[in-house]
Formats: structure tokens, C-alpha cells, sequence
């Protein structure tokens, strides 16, 4: 029966530490069979958790290969655990590392537990008591440097501390000598006097080097008056100057009066002279144009001219011995003129392309052709 109740105990145990472990976070998984034999790595593995849960700054011995290292661990983590937590394990247990460590485990184990259940509790029941516990901390910043300062300030202390009580058996006897050596009046008038002297001669420096200064006050404070006493002078002759008004001013005023009304009159003749400027390109534009386009004009007449004139050469040239019968059937027809009688004009045979010609332009009154317009121009014998 006892066998039993231990059993279920140990079941129990193992179930909660199984539960409250994995509540807490631990990464790793422990089952229900890791603690039927002795499992030393997983225990210690365990223990270095729980302990950075603690404190993270918190150093444990690294290595657990030999029995004298597995026993200092095991001393340290139960040193630890009563100091910061004050839990009191047992070592046996935890150097067993079977069934009998997950009660010692649970003992560090439940500490945790029970604070997280408090921590989630409050969190939960009041937010105003949290954040007023949030501004009384953050009112409480310039204390805790102050006490961070205070606490590096102790330490360095310490350390020099010590490092005076070390130099301390050396001293001792030289302090117990000079204790114990008897007292020679000679030798203190001596060390008296020598003092005295070495004072004096400090005093006399300290006073030479105050004389120095109060002269370089005194040579200071000259310069700074005479400073002044210019600066004064020349203020009252920049006022004077500004009051009086020179002599050219009026003149001056008078030039630049003329010379404001003569660069208006400059504006605008400059003004002027740019628009006769432009209206005088745009004339000679419009008369180049005009010439342009009568020269077009010419050239398309002189070629219709030129058109004109090869087609009747053609005509008339076209077959020699026909022009030449053409030429002698009317001298042969022709009657011979009697006592009187004159037959013909003394005007030549009009073909019917020069009477087109002479339709479709006309002669000017200095005897040059003319377009439909009636605008002649001469044209020369080159032309044709």
C-alpha cells in the first residue's frame, strides 16, 4: 500500500511539474518517462532555466563532465536558490536525478508559477492600478540612475578599498617603526623649519603672481576706459555727420530730378524708334513680295510666250516643199496689175496663231504687249 501511494505521488508530482513547465514557457518537452532512470543533463538543463528565470545576470559553472564539476553545480544552483529565492534544496536529490528531484524541482518551480498567477491576476483586475504603477515608476526614473550612479560609486570604492587594505601588513611595520622610534627635538625643529620655508617661499610666489595681476587689471582696465572714450567720439561725429546735410545735396538732387526726366524721354524715343523700326521690315516685306510675285507673273507669261511661238514655227515649218507651193499658187493666181490698179495690202498675211496673239493681249501705248490687266512690260528681241 505504501508502494502504491508513492507511486501515485510521484505521478502526481511529475504530472504537475510536466504542466507548470510548459505554462511557464521551458522549450524543451518532458514527458512522463524522463525521471525513471537517472537523467542528470535534462535536471541540469532544468536548473540553469529556472535559474536565468530568476536572474539573467546570475553565472552557474559551464561544465558538468566530471564528478567534482556535476558537484559544484549542484552547490551552486542550491547557494543561489537560498540566497535570491530563499529555497532550501536538497542536494542528494538533485545529484540523483531521478524520481525523487522533481519534488526539489517543484519547490522552485512553484515560486514561479505562483508569481506569474499574481502578475496575470493584476493585470487582469485593475488598469487603472496598473497605469498609476506605470507613472509611479516612470516618476521614479531619475532615482534609479541616481542609484545606479550610487551603487557604480560604491563598487569603485570597494575596489580601491580593498586595494589599500592589501598594501596594509607592508605598512603595518613601517607605522609601528616610526611609532616606536623615539622623538628627537632636533630633528622635528628641522623638519618644522623646512616646512615653514618651503611655505613661505609659496606665500612669496603666490604674492609675486597677485602683484602681476593686479598690474595686468590695472594696464586692462586703461585700455577699456581709452576704448570707451572712442567709441564715445566717434559716435558723437557719426551723429554730427548725420545731421548736417553736405553741400552737393542739392545739386545731386537736381541731376538725378534731370536725369529721371531724360531716360523717360530716352524710354520713349527708344520706344518709337522700335516700332518705325518694325514697321519699316514689314514694308520692305510686303514690297518684296510684290516683286516676287510680278516676277512670277513675267516668267509664266514669257513661257506661255515661248509656248505660243514654237507652235506656229512648227506649223509654218513643217514641210518645205509644201510652204514653197503654198508661196507660188498665189503669185500665180494673182492678175497682173494694170495702168493704176494696186491689188493687196501693205500689211503681211495674218495667220490665224498671231490674230489669237493679238487677242489675247494688246498693244500699249508705247507699242509694247500687255497682259489682261492691261500692265505691260517691254520685251526684248532675247526673248523670243
Amino acid at each position: 500500500q505504501t508502494t502504491v501511494v508513492r507511486a501515485k505521488m510521484a505521478y502526481r508530482d511529475m504530472r504537475n511539474l510536466t504542466e507548470i513547465m510548459r505554462t511557464l514557457g521551458y522549450p524543451r518537452l518532458i514527458s512522463m518517462e524522463n525521471f525513471r532512470q537517472c537523467n542528470f543533463p535534462l535536471v541540469v538543463d532544468i536548473l540553469k532555466w529556472l535559474v536565468e528565470r530568476y536572474d539573467p545576470r546570475a553565472s552557474l559553472p559551464p561544465d558538468v563532465d566530471t564528478e567534482q564539476d556535476r558537484v559544484i553545480f549542484i552547490k551552486a544552483v542550491a547557494e543561489f536558490m537560498a540566497t535570491k529565492a530563499g529555497v532550501k534544496l536538497n542536494t542528494k536529490k538533485l545529484y540523483k536525478a531521478d524520481g525523487n528531484v522533481v519534488r526539489e524541482l517543484l519547490k522552485v518551480v512553484g515560486l514561479l508559477y505562483s508569481a506569474m498567477k499574481g502578475n496575470s491576476t493584476a493585470e487582469g483586475g485593475d488598469e487603472t492600478l496598473t497605469a498609476s504603477a506605470f507613472d509611479l515608476g516612470a516618476n521614479k526614473l531619475a532615482e534609479l540612475k541616481q542609484v545606479r550612479a550610487l551603487a557604480s560609486d560604491i563598487t569603485a570604492r570597494g575596489v580601491r578599498l580593498f586595494d589599500l587594505l592589501g598594501g596594509e601588513t607592508e605598512l603595518r611595520d613601517a607605522r609601528l617603526a616610526a611609532v616606536a622610534r623615539p622623538l628627537e627635538i632636533e630633528v622635528i625643529e628641522r623638519g618644522v623649519r623646512t616646512s615653514r620655508d618651503a611655505l613661505a617661499a609659496q606665500v612669496a610666489k603666490l604674492q609675486s603672481l597677485m602683484g602681476s595681476l593686479s598690474g595686468d587689471t590695472k594696464g586692462l582696465e586703461e585700455k577699456i576706459e581709452k576704448k570707451k572714450a572712442d567709441l564715445e567720439r566717434n559716435q558723437k561725429r557719426l551723429a554730427s555727420l548725420q545731421s548736417v546735410r553736405p553741400a552737393f545735396m542739392d545739386e545731386y538732387e537736381r541731376i538725378e530730378g534731370d536725369l529721371q526726366k531724360e531716360y523717360t524721354t530716352y524710354v520713349e524715343k527708344f520706344r518709337n524708334l522700335s516700332y518705325l523700326e518694325n514697321q519699316l521690315e514689314e514694308y520692305y516685306f510686303a514690297e518684296q513680295s510684290k516683286f516676287e510675285e510680278t516676277e512670277e507673273s513675267l516668267r509664266q507669261m514669257q513661257a506661255r510666250m515661248r509656248d505660243v511661238d514654237g507652235d506656229g514655227d512648227m506649223d509654218v515649218y513643217d514641210d518645205p516643199a509644201e510652204s514653197d507651193s503654198a508661196d507660188e499658187a498665189p503669185r500665180r493666181a494673182r492678175p497682173a496689175a494694170k495702168d493704176g490698179e494696186v491689188f493687196g495690202t501693205m500689211a503681211g498675211d495674218v495667220s490665224e496663231d498671231s490674230e489669237s496673239e493679238l487677242d489675247s493681249g494688246s498693244l500699249g501705248s508705247d507699242g509694247s504687249l500687255g497682259d489682261e490687266n492691261g500692265s505691260g512690260e517691254d520685251l526684248s528681241d532675247n526673248d523670243f
